[in-house]
C-alpha cells in the first residue's frame, strides 16, 4: 500500500488556490489504487516553537525520557512518524511575504531530529528519509517561483534533500494576482494531469 502525506499551509481554506491544486495532484496519483492518505493541515494545527526545553526532549532518546520530556517531544513524533511512513510527500503551500508561511518552518524545526530524520557523519551530514517522492505545489500572488526573490523553494529543495529527499518536482501557479492569473492556475492544474498521468 502507497502511503501519501499531504502537507498543507495556507491560511485560506475554500479560495486557496495552493489547498485546491493540492488536493487535485492528491485525487490524482492515489487515483485507481489503495493509497493511505494522511493530510496534515499546519494552518489548523497550531504547531510550537521550538526553544531549548524542546529541543532538548527532541534529542533525548525516547527510553531515556522523562514525563515532561515526554510531553514536549509528543508533537515532533506524530510528525517524524507521518513523514517516515509517507512513501509521497505533497506539500501544498502559499508564498507569503517572498517565503514559507511560518507554520511550515515550525513543521520543518520539528521533523529535523539528528539521529532519526538526518545524521552527522566524518563527511557530513546525511538524510535518512531515502527513497521518498516530493510533489511541492505551490501558489503566489506576485512572487516569480525561481527568481531571485523566490526565497521558498531554494531553501525547500535543499531542507528536504537534508533530510534525503531528493526527488522533487515544483508545480507553480505563481503570480496569480496579475491579469493572467486564471491562466497560470489552469496551467499548473494542466501539469498535475501530465505528473500524474
Amino acid at each position: 500500500m502507497t502511503n501519501i502525506l499531504h502537507v498543507t499551509a495556507s491560511i485560506r481554506s475554500g479560495e486557496s488556490v495552493s489547498r485546491k491544486l493540492g488536493n487535485r495532484l492528491v485525487e490524482k496519483i492515489s487515483q485507481g489504487t489503495d493509497a493511505n492518505i494522511v493530510t496534515r493541515d499546519l494552518a489548523a494545527n497550531d504547531l510550537p516553537l521550538i526553544d531549548a526545553d524542546r529541543f532538548a526532549a527532541n534529542l533525548t532518546p525516547p527510553a531515556e525520557r522523562d514525563e515532561k520530556q515526554q510531553a514536549l517531544a509528543d508533537v515532533a513524533d506524530a510528525l517524524i512518524e507521518e513523514l517516515q511512513a509517507a512513501d509521497t510527500l505533497v506539500l501544498s503551500l502559499p508564498v507569503y511575504n517572498f517565503t514559507m508561511p511560518s507554520t511550515l518552518k515550525a513543521w520543518a524545526d520539528l521533523v529535523a531530529r539528528a539521529g532519526t530524520t538526518f545524521r552527522y557523519t566524518e563527511s557530513g551530514p546525511e538524510g535518512l528519509l531515502t527513497g521518498k517522492k516530493a510533489y511541492v505545489v505551490i501558489a503566489s500572488g506576485g512572487t516569480p517561483i525561481g527568481s531571485e526573490i523566490d526565497f521558498l523553494t531554494p531553501w525547500l529543495r535543499h531542507f528536504l534533500g537534508f533530510l534525503g529527499i531528493t526527488d522533487v518536482e515544483i508545480v507553480a501557479a505563481d503570480g496569480i494576482m496579475g491579469v493572467d492569473g486564471e491562466e497560470k492556475i489552469e496551467a499548473a492544474a494542466q501539469t498535475i494531469e501530465r505528473l500524474a498521468a
